[in-house]
Order: structure tokens, then C-alpha cells, then sequence
């Protein structure tokens, strides 16, 4: 089974190889339906496939918007420009994307994007007699669902699953309350996240008289999806035959691609967890809260409000090793402030966890003694850490 990772640009491109994933989706300055995620430009694209191919991983492009008609030519430029450089497959949502795709005779693949809401085996068989090689299920599915599908395609075409983040509260993603409250249009990748703003009750008699209803110490955020946390399930979705999990995320940090990617790695490769052990490694990373969605039928409240099932985020992403090294030193990257004498925690890339002492004081790559270093900053350590490892203040 292979473990798909998402990646918002060529850094996080790397972070997500390096801590695990056997194949890696991106998108480009057009075409995707996360146009705030940094996307690559076409010598990103060219330099991370190229990374991606030398450690025997894959690249995968989204094209995933749905398209008006005087843009088909921008889509299928886009598309062969990719195809030459050797990406391994386009997400796709749209059916006139798919057609047009085919006809190019692309050495690329052709994957269905969760965006087209794929939610019977005789969608994904349709699929397949159009030209694709995989489909992504909807996330509306339960295990049940999703194993019946598998049992109707194995051997005719792979199935994709999404096993971990963030979730739309509209059916498969397909939503325009950004177009109508803030003019940006979620389906062109536009998406501002209105149902994750806090709102207010008003009763129609009343108008002007605004209710909270307090959902916790923070307010009412009315549409707001808790995240996916499925891991549990990745034996059985394996054992049907699912050919892929993938891990939304495109627009999240390299210290949630490395936590999250490295923890489904442990898992794919036989590690067992609790719900409570997932939990605090999940924790690690800032999060809506977890729930397990659908993958038992019908949501009730038992199972969406799980015993700390709300956020429980414990850390603070410090700093991270660079490749390079000074003095023949390893060199740390501030990415929050550090204290000389603090006791660290660390993740390296094979997901293990361990602890550091800084040194007292600290010494910056200019060779200057410090109790503390900020952002940007480089602070040389003593101990021989691989180049990627992450360092991180964990609280509780």
C-alpha cells in the first residue's frame, strides 16, 4: 500500500520523502484547487520530480479545478510541459479535464480526485473505460462501503483512500460559501474557510440580537469539521486491497508533513497503535480536533466527540537540522524562539523520538554566545543529528 503525502512547495516536497512517503502530490501555479499552498513553478516541478525519481518515489500533479471553457488550453499546455519532465500522474476532477487528457496520449496516468465524489464501484468501472488508473473514494464512505467497491474492482483499477486532516463539511469538498460571503471561489482553489470562522446565533424575530452558543471556551464554529485520524483502519483498508492512503495537507508546515507522514509510515510498516497512543503523537501538530468520520456508517456524537477528540496540541516547532553543517557542527534553523540549557524533543526521519539538551550558552554560526536565538537565526549543536531532524518544545 502506498502512502501518498502532500506538498505545498519543493521544501516540503523533500520533507515528506524524507520522512517516509512513497509517493508525493503537488500542484502548479494553475490547475489546482489549493492556490494558496505556494505551488511550484515548472523548474519547482522539474527539481522535485527529479528528487522524488532519484529516491525511487513518485510525483503526482493536481489539475484539479473545474475548468471554463477558455482555459482547456492553459490545462492541456500545462499538462504536456509536466508530462515531459516525467510526473507520474494528473489528479483530476473534472470530466472534460479527463477527455481532453486522454487524447494527448500522455505517458502520465490519469487519478480521479476526491473533488468528482466517487461513491460506487460502478463509478470507479465508468472511470476506468474513460482512461483512468485510479480513483480516489469519497471521504463520505464507510469501511463497509469502501471494502464492497474494493471487492467489485480489484484487478481492473487502484483505489485511493484519505487517511488523515482536514475535512470539508460539504459533501466531497464541493462548496461555494467563499464565493458568496467573500467573493473567492473554493472551486477554482480559492477556498477562505468561512465554515471555520466563529459565528453567532440570530432568531428571525429578533433581528440584530446575536446569540453565542458556546461550543467550548472558544465560541461556536458551526461548520467546522473535525480532522480525519483513520490510522486504526489502515490494516483492514490494506487487507481489502486499497492501493493508496493519502494524507491532506498541501498548505500545512514541513512540521506537520514530518509528524504526520513518519507516524503513517510506523503505521503501513506494521506498528501498532492505540487510539489514545495515535492521539498524542497527532498531538504533536496543531489540529481541529480528530474524529474518524465515517468509516463506521452513519456519524453520531459518540464517535465524532471521542474522549480527546478536541485539539490537545502539546508542542511548539522549534528548529530544524540543515544539511549543511559549520565547524563540523551540526547547524540548527530557528523556526521559534530557543533558550540556552532547554531539553528538546526530537523526531528524527525514521519517526523516533528522543530528547536534547542545549548547550549553555548557545553559539550562532557567527560565533556569538547567547542565552536565546530567534527566528532565523543559526545556532551550531553538539550532538551529530541527521540534516531534516525536527526539534520541538512539548508541553502538556
Amino acid at each position: 500500500m502506498e502512502l501518498l503525502a502532500p506538498a505545498g512547495n519543493l521544501e516540503k516536497l523533500k520533507w515528506a520523502v524524507i520522512y517516509g512517503a512513497d509517493a508525493v502530490y503537488f500542484g502548479t501555479r494553475f490547475g489546482s484547487l489549493r492556490s494558496f499552498a505556494g505551488n511550484f513553478s515548472f523548474d519547482d516541478a522539474e527539481a522535485g520530480l527529479g528528487f522524488l525519481h532519484a529516491n525511487g518515489k513518485k510525483g503526482y500533479v493536481t489539475l484539479n479545478i473545474y475548468p471554463f471553457s477558455d482555459e482547456y488550453e492553459k490545462i492541456i499546455n500545462t499538462a504536456e510541459t509536466l508530462d515531459e519532465m516525467g510526473v507520474d500522474a494528473f489528479i483530476v476532477s473534472d470530466l472534460g479535464v479527463l477527455m481532453e487528457l486522454k487524447k494527448l496520449g500522455l505517458n502520465a496516468a490519469l487519478h480521479i480526485s476526491t473533488q468528482a465524489n466517487t461513491t460506487s464501484f460502478q463509478t470507479v468501472l465508468a472511470y476506468k473505460t474513460l482512461g483512468a488508473k485510479r480513483v480516489n473514494l469519497a471521504r463520505e464512505l464507510s469501511l463497509e462501503q469502501i471494502q464492497h467497491i474494493r471487492k467489485q474492482v480489484r484487478g481492473k483499477i487502484e483505489t485511493e483512500v484519505f487517511i488523515n486532516g482536514a475535512v470539508c463539511f460539504s459533501y466531497s469538498g464541493r462548496c461555494a460559501i467563499s464565493d458568496y460571503l467573500v467573493g473567492f471561489r473554493a472551486n477554482r482553489g480559492e477556498c477562505k474557510h468561512p465554515c471555520r470562522w466563529k459565528y453567532s446565533v440570530v432568531e428571525e424575530t429578533r433581528p440584530g440580537q446575536y446569540m453565542p452558543v458556546f461550543e467550548d471556551e472558544r465560541g461556536l464554529y458551526l461548520f467546522n469539521s473535525k480532522e480525519l485520524a483513520l490510522f486504526e483502519f489502515v490494516p483492514a483498508l490494506k487487507q481489502a486491497g486499497v492501493d493508496s492512503i493519502k494524507i491532506e495537507g498541501r498548505m500545512k508546515s514541513i512540521h506537520y508533513i514530518a509528524t504526520v507522514v513518519s507516524f503513517y509510515r510506523q503505521v503501513l510498516d506494521g506498528k501498532e497503535f492505540s487510539w489514545e497512543q495515535g492521539l498524542e503523537i497527532l498531538n504533536r501538530v496543531p489540529n481541529r480536533g480528530y474524529s474518524i468520520g465515517f468509516m463506521k456508517g452513519e456519524i453520531d456524537s459518540t464517535d465524532y466527540q471521542r474522549e480527546k477528540s478536541r485539539s490537545q496540541s502539546i508542542s511548539v516547532f522549534v528548529g530544524n537540522v540543515l544539511e549543511e553543517k559549520a565547524q563540523g557542527k551540526c547547524v540548527l534553523e530557528i523556526r521559534n524562539k530557543i533558550h540556552a540549557g532547554e531539553a528538546l524533543e526530537v523526531l528524527s526521519p525514521d519517526g523516533s523520538l528522543s530528547t536534547i539538551t542545549l548547550p549553555s550558552p548557545l553559539i550562532t554560526t557567527d560565533n556569538q554566545h547567547v542565552e536565546f536565538a530567534n527566528n532565523s537565526q543559526f545556532v551550531l549543536l553538539e550532538q551529530d543529528l541527521k540534516a531534516y531532524t525536527i526539534l520541538r518544545r512539548v508541553g502538556k
